[in-house]
Order: structure tokens, then sequence, then C-alpha cells
């Protein structure tokens, strides 16, 4: 029995794994609007146009229903729209500021 019970755990996590990556295609999603908001564009940011690329094959993936591959751009997207944000909110930063006279 204790062997089943094992067996049948083993299978229900395998198929979880192997389900639609929706938490995975959220996040990039999010990222890759957050990258936008903050200034990101594909013609000034490589890693922005990356994560455009990146989350436009994980929906063709998606679309096909190959999960995993699915799930790994998504992850791609959200790393790439991560350095997005992060080169765009520093580019912000260095900016001098500009007083009235």
């Amino acid at each position: 029995m204790l062997r089943f019970l094992a067996v049948f755990v083993g299978v229900v996590w395998l198929v979880g794994c192997a389900g639609a990556p929706v938490q995975e295609m959220s996040d990039a999603r999010q990222a890759i609007a957050a990258a936008r908001a903050a200034g990101a564009t594909t013609s000034s940011s490589p890693d922005f146009y990356a994560a455009e690329a990146a989350i436009g094959r994980a929906e063709s993936h998606l679309q096909a229903q190959e999960f995993t591959r699915a799930r790994l751009a998504a992850r791609e997207a959200k790393s790439h729209a991560a350095t997005a944000l992060a080169n765009a909110n520093g580019q912000h930063a260095e900016a001098p500021a500009t007083t009235p006279h």
C-alpha cells in the first residue's frame, strides 16, 4: 500500500509539472509591462527586445501545447525583462536633474 501511495504521489507531481505554465506566463508579461512602463523599448534595449521575442516563443509553444518549452521561454522572457527594467531604471537615475533658472 505504501509503495502504491508513493507511485501515486510521484505521478501526480509529474502531471502537475507538465501542465500549462500559467504562472510563468503571467510573471513574464508583468515583468515586460514593468520594463515598458520604465521606458524600455525594443529599439533602445536589447534585453527588452529579447524579452519580447521570448514571450512570443512562449506563446507559440503554449498554443502548440509544448508546455515545458513554453515554461522555459517564459522564464527567459522574465529574466530579460528584469534586466531591461534595471537598465531603464539605471538610465533614469543617471540622467542629470534639470533645475529652473
